[in-house]
């Protein structure tokens, strides 16, 4: 069992950054890949980005290219969302998610995730 705890929500002005953290529990969240989703009221979750288990790899949505980084700290489980420049629109309950070890590909469907975090908020005003 993977435990997911992600933080760093807010409300924020648009244009503002913030940055989003995942910690997966102990050696349990080792050699897997990471994704963000979000989820808005009454939508489905939306791929944001993913990075593979080494770190190498990294993908993203076309709404998050150039402005959203995904990164991550092996040693310390944990992935981040670097959101820069931020508008009304990223206003969405984001979510962690990870892999199974060492699986890799299929990184924007959410059914090819195993854990889930249980999301935190991210609210941006105009």
């Amino acid at each position: 069992q993977v435990q997911l705890v992600e933080s760093g929500g807010g409300l924020v002005q648009a244009g503002d950054s913030l940055r989003l953290s995942c910690t997966a529990s102990g050696r349990t969240g080792a050699n897997r890949a990471m994704g963000w989703f979000r989820q808005t009221p009454g939508k489905d979750h939306e791929f944001v980005a993913a990075i593979n288990w080494s770190g190498e790899n990294k993908y993203y949505a076309d709404s998050a290219k150039g402005r959203f980084t995904i990164s991550r700290d092996n040693a310390n489980y944990t992935v981040y969302l670097q959101m820069n420049s931020l508008k009304p629109e990223d206003t969405a309950v984001y979510y962690c998610a990870a892999m199974t070890p060492y699986y890799h590909g299929d990184y924007f469907i959410k059914t090819k995730y195993t854990y889930w975090g249980q999301g935190t908020q991210v609210t941006v005003s105009s």
